[in-house]
């Protein structure tokens, strides 16, 4: 299929190099013909599961993503359903090893129709500033969903933080809507 794409720093960190590395160890970045969550037709993937579900993946993500939100003020971290599910659980149980626990959540692409029939699930108050991570940020058209979602219950987002930019126009979408945004791993075409 020609030429692929590399997997590159987003960050660099010791802990971002060893996310990398992992990545390559797992097999989350894969080639080949895909369809992606936006519709898209991509000659590659990657598999932020295939990373965050692995043990010393979660943990190092969690470690990562505790870092980069250190000393911003942010009350919470959260995320888009499934994806960010491993993201935040791992910087919640880092937060709390390190004798700060930082609150999570997570935001569904559609309410519960049983049970609470939430949206937005887990420990998000009114007036908090919070971060939004997501594994693989393409056109960020599932993060915004999550920032509306989450700024229409009374709260700022302070940071956007992707585990993988693709920087097919997700990073810069966000950047002109004036979020702080990040990516530990990048997509270099």
């Amino acid at each position: 299929m020609g030429v692929y794409p590399n997997l590159e720093l987003g960050i660099d960190t010791e802990g971002a190099r060893r996310i990398m590395e992992i990545a390559s160890e797992v097999g989350a970045f894969l080639k080949g013909e895909f369809i992606l969550t936006s519709g898209k037709e991509s000659s590659y993937y990657f598999d932020g599961k295939r990373l965050t579900l692995s043990p010393e993946g979660a943990y190092r993500v969690g470690r990562v993503i505790y870092d980069m939100l250190g000393g911003t003020g942010i009350e919470a971290i959260g995320g888009v359903a499934t994806g960010a599910y491993p993201i935040v659980t791992a910087a919640a149980v880092v937060s709390y090893l390190e004798g700060k626990p930082v609150p999570i959540f997570v935001v569904r692409e559609v309410a519960k129709e049983h049970g609470t029939m939430r949206k937005i699930e887990g420990h998000l108050k009114e007036g908090s500033r919070v971060a939004i991570v997501e594994d693989v940020l393409t056109t960020a058209g599932s993060v915004c969903k999550a920032i509306e979602t989450v700024e229409e219950a009374g709260c700022r987002v302070a940071k956007v933080v992707a585990l993988v930019d693709r920087q097919e126009g997700g990073s810069a979408r966000l950047r002109e809507a004036g979020y702080d945004f990040a990516a530990v791993l990048k997509i270099v075409h």
